[in-house]
């Protein structure tokens, strides 16, 4: 994840970051946003967002909105790396950095409390 906005550069306002997503990887759990809309620009490769009970497909110059607490998930439909912009209003990076220590420790976090810093974070399992 390579972060382009940060809340402290607009108020919290928006973040923006650019994502590489593997080939066969890990899908964030099902969830929904109960302050935040979520946005997807694919930059290349093919990703697969679940929204409710649809799947997209969205291949390269393709655009997605998931509202404030619609149900979702998403990951690489792809055999090859797939990159795209992920917008959140407002910010959400400081979950992000907060993950990113959660699963950069010794052993990989347990459900609990990936689900408890969701929860933090204005996050619901779907």
């Amino acid at each position: 994840m390579y972060f382009k906005a940060l809340a402290e550069q607009d108020g919290g306002d928006l973040s923006l970051m650019e994502r590489t997503l593997p080939p066969g990887g890990r899908r964030p759990p099902a969830h929904r946003h109960t302050n935040c809309s979520e946005a997807y620009f694919v930059l290349d490769g093919l990703v697969s967002v679940v929204i409710e009970d649809q799947e997209l497909r969205v291949g390269p110059q393709e655009f997605v909105l998931v509202p404030r607490g619609t149900a979702h998930t998403f990951g690489n439909a792809g055999d090859r790396p797939a990159r795209l912009l992920v917008i959140h209003a407002p910010a959400m990076d400081a979950y992000f950095a907060a993950l990113h220590e959660l699963w950069n420790r010794d052993q990989p976090p347990l459900p609990e409390e990936e689900r408890a810093l969701m929860s933090r974070f204005g996050m619901e399992p779907a």
